[in-house]
């Protein structure tokens, strides 16, 4: 039964701690769209999302007006167009990102993911084509995020890809004054129902259409912390993991909620701690409520690691469909604690690489000087894979060259996306390693099954 101090704490989450539900992402294949000819191919997009998500944004709407939730996002994901499109005869690909856009502000969604491709263990036609087209993609366009592939623990890392992807990068910032990169991720280990932008995708073995939904949370676990301060830290992970289970319990419900009125499969929830620049909003200050004196000092990585477990730990309690990402995003632009530490020099890119082995994904939305070379920015989609890889985990790069800008200059990127110091990158060269190509082998651990 649900005692009235539990509605009253969930009120209290919602109004002053800012519990919602970050976002409810509807997945639709592509996989039957394909044709050779570029225009029947687009008008089959274009058809099949309209169609599929013509009442999506308003179904949110209602039910956030109904359950007094609020659902920042209504998102869409697709099959990786360069799987979908690969008959189409055309090399640029930079046109059916215009027809997702042109879907996506048909149906009123913010942004639409797929714009991807997948070359873990090497390039197709499609994959190539589409790769070479992101740049003009995501310039092009408003509501389009793309992804790519570069690496997987059962494949290994294609060192190819992410040579080309360090070039795309910085193409791609010079295009767009660096505001395309954030639409922008390099993936190992990519997983096919994350909900999450930019990195959003409707994988291959995915239904047909499905509901997604991502919930978070950092400022009700912050002030759940606040009431246990100083005790022990499995008290602590017990709190978490407490508060967790109910904000996943609450993100189950706007899931299948959804799923019934738009009579589409549900299909998981993500319970990663997704920060906003908002103050109260911040993955920071839970580690910081932890004991440091700010975030970055030693003991970082051990904190993180305490409250993603923890959080993971709630979130399978409280659903049986958990999936996505699920842990803790660092996105140094987009949570006010990361960035208040990256200004005074106490978090540097280093000390994020090694917080990315205990969370989920990676470097994020990190704004970097916009004279860093290319086989620069590759090495660290390299550094990042390696660790998704050796780990059997997902991670990411999203860096952001900025034209124009050097070290602890700041860049805002407005909105939910934030704004960032420019961070320094290690001066020390890289090009000799990465013109080496070919593919780093994948681990032992591959073959554990």
């Amino acid at each position: 039964m649900i005692t009235t101090s539990e509605i009253l704490e969930t009120i209290e989450m919602i109004s002053q701690q800012h519990l919602d539900i970050r976002t409810i992402t509807m997945g639709i294949s592509l996989r039957d769209c394909g044709r050779p000819d570029v225009k029947d191919c687009c008008g089959r997009i274009y058809d099949k999302i309209t169609k599929r998500a013509e009442k999506l944004v308003k179904t949110g709407e209602d039910i956030e007006r109904e359950f007094g939730i609020p659902i920042v996002n209504k998102r869409i994901s697709v099959t990786p167009v360069a799987i979908a499109c690969e008959c189409c005869e055309t090399e640029d690909y930079a046109v059916f990102a215009r027809t997702l856009d042109r879907a996506a502000k048909e149906v009123g969604v913010n942004f639409i993911g797929g714009f991807s491709a997948l070359v873990q263990k090497g390039f197709t036609v499609g994959d190539e084509r589409l790769i070479r087209s992101i740049p003009e993609a995501l310039c092009s366009t408003e509501r389009v995020c793309s992804s790519v592939n570069v690496g997987s623990t059962r494949a290994g890392i294609n060192m190819d890809a992410v040579a080309l992807m360090g070039r795309i990068v910085k193409e791609t910032a010079d295009m767009s004054g660096g505001q395309g990169c954030a639409k922008l991720v390099v993936f190992c280990n990519a997983v096919e129902d994350n909900p999450f932008m930019a990195g959003a995708f409707h994988g291959t073995g995915e239904p047909e259409c499905v509901i997604n939904v991502g919930v978070s949370g950092p400022g009700v676990v912050h002030s759940a912390l606040k009431r246990c301060a100083g005790q022990p830290f499995h008290v602590a992970a017990e709190t978490i993991k407490k508060t967790a289970f109910r904000v996943t319990r609450m993100g189950e419900l706007v899931a299948q909620e959804a799923s019934k009125r738009l009579g589409v499969p549900f299909g998981i929830v993500d319970l990663s701690l997704a920060p906003t620049p908002a103050v109260g909003d911040s993955v920071a200050d839970i580690l910081e409520e932890l004991g440091l004196e700010s975030v970055g000092a030693p003991g970082t990585t051990a904190a993180l690691a305490l409250l993603n477990d923890a959080v993971k730990k709630g979130g399978v309690m409280a659903s049986s469909n958990v999936g996505g990402l699920s842990g803790a995003f660092i996105p140094v632009s987009e949570d006010a604690g990361m960035i208040r530490a990256a200004a005074a020099g106490r978090l540097t890119i280093e000390k994020l690489e090694a917080m990315t082995c205990v969370c989920s994904v990676g470097l994020d939305m990190i704004a970097v000087p916009g004279d860093t070379s290319a086989s620069s920015i590759s090495a660290i989609i390299a550094d990042e894979a390696a660790i998704g890889m050796i780990n059997q985990k997902t991670t990411a790069v999203r860096v952001i060259p900025v034209p124009g800008k050097g070290v602890g200059d700041f860049v805002d990127f407005g909105g939910l996306l934030g704004r960032a110091p420019v961070m320094a990158v290690n001066p020390a060269g890289s090009e000799k390693f990465i013109a080496r190509g070919g593919r780093i082998p994948a681990p032992i651990n591959s073959l554990k099954n």
